[in-house]
């Protein structure tokens, strides 16, 4: 997949820019704060109508603005040429597929991946297990509506039964009516990602080992929280947990507790990795989901690359840009040019949520 061009209106510090792209290589110069990170973040919600910096929509609406708009001109594998356009709204969001309005967000789900490597992905190694979930949740729903539906499902009934234990005033009916809605989510959740994850984690081990890391080795474990197959086995244990989940005011187990476990050479990459193989772990790992991706879809990837590779020394960067797939589009920022050893780039300069070539 290529984009072709961006139009933005209103989105975060930006009032109203629109970028036409030549060649597969752009990069956003400026000193931090001036909106390059802005630029990827809209890019990135042609993927599944979301950030990878916030969950909230509202956030990327520029201040004193009643919507914010987001328009790609794409080139797809599939589709060929496609104009993708988002509003989003303090009520919700909006999407267009050439002027024609796209109800269930399950008929966008794989068509336009788009792939973002932050400087904040060090958290996923070295964060709580939330955010290691979310990365998963996000990575499979970007491909799979019937994953985002049975995530939406069970999200809405854990918040409900939560509800119920803080109050103090469910009853058994009541308990039983969300429980057994979560068992058929909880069901959906556990299989499908007990599916994907061994299929991230081959890719992520070629991928670690191509940057460098091959005589060491990265792993990617699903870790479920509980041994429960079935909608009975989850329903049974929600109900002999009632008590002790009414006395804390929160469901103690559950697919929102499952964790992914990181290993390099064999031991936890969040406690005994070095910090060079923490960055190179997080990149093999965003080099993954892209390869993931495309398989799932057929379609190439878009990479954002933002201004991740300051810190990795100059041979962790070369590896870094020569396990990028060599066909794919890569929107970069950075403070400083790029190594002119990278080749050719369409340069934007940025200034204050302006762009200049």
């Amino acid at each position: 997949m290529l984009l072709r061009a961006l139009t933005l209106r209103n989105f975060r510090n930006i009032a109203d820019a629109r970028l036409e792209f030549s060649g597969p290589r752009q990069f956003f110069l400026g000193p931090n704060g001036q909106g390059k990170t802005n630029v990827l973040e809209a890019a990135g919600c042609f993927t599944a109508l979301r950030s990878f910096r916030t969950a909230e929509s509202n956030a990327m609406i520029r201040h004193g603005a009643a919507e914010a708009a987001v328009v790609g001109e794409l080139e797809q594998e599939r589709r060929g040429a496609v104009r993708v356009a988002l509003a989003f709204r303090s009520g919700g969001k909006a999407l267009w597929w050439d002027q024609e309005r796209v109800v269930r967000l399950a008929d966008h789900l794989g068509q336009f991946p788009t792939v973002a490597f932050s400087a904040q992905d060090l958290l996923l190694v070295r964060g709580a297990p939330s955010v290691r979930r979310r990365w998963l949740d996000l990575t499979l729903s970007a491909m799979d509506g019937i994953y985002l539906r049975s995530l939406q499902g069970y999200t809405r009934a854990l918040a409900e039964r939560n509800r119920l234990l803080k109050s103090g005033k469910g009853d058994a009916a009541e308990f039983s009516a969300f429980e057994q809605v979560l068992a058929e989510h909880a069901v959906d959740l556990r299989t499908r990602r007990a599916a994907g994850v061994p299929e991230l984690a081959r890719s992520l081990a070629g991928a670690y080992g191509r940057l460098g890391g091959a005589s060491e080795g990265a792993a990617l474990t699903y870790a479920p929280d509980t041994e429960n197959v079935t909608a009975e086995d989850w329903r049974a244990a929600w109900e002999r947990g009632r008590p002790v989940d009414q006395r804390l005011g929160l469901t103690l187990k559950g697919p929102h507790r499952d964790e992914l476990e990181f290993t390099v050479g064999g031991t936890s990459a969040k406690d005994f990795a070095s910090e060079g193989q923490q960055r190179s772990f997080v990149l093999a790992l965003r080099l993954a989901q892209a390869a993931w991706f495309q398989d799932r879809s057929g379609i190439r990837p878009v990479v954002l690359a933002d201004d991740v590779l300051g810190e990795l020394d100059p041979v962790r960067r070369r590896e870094f840009w020569a396990s990028l797939d060599p066909a794919a589009q890569v929107l970069a920022t950075g403070t400083s040019a790029p190594d002119p050893i990278l080749g050719a780039w369409q340069i934007f300069r940025v200034a204050g949520g302006s762009f200049a070539q």
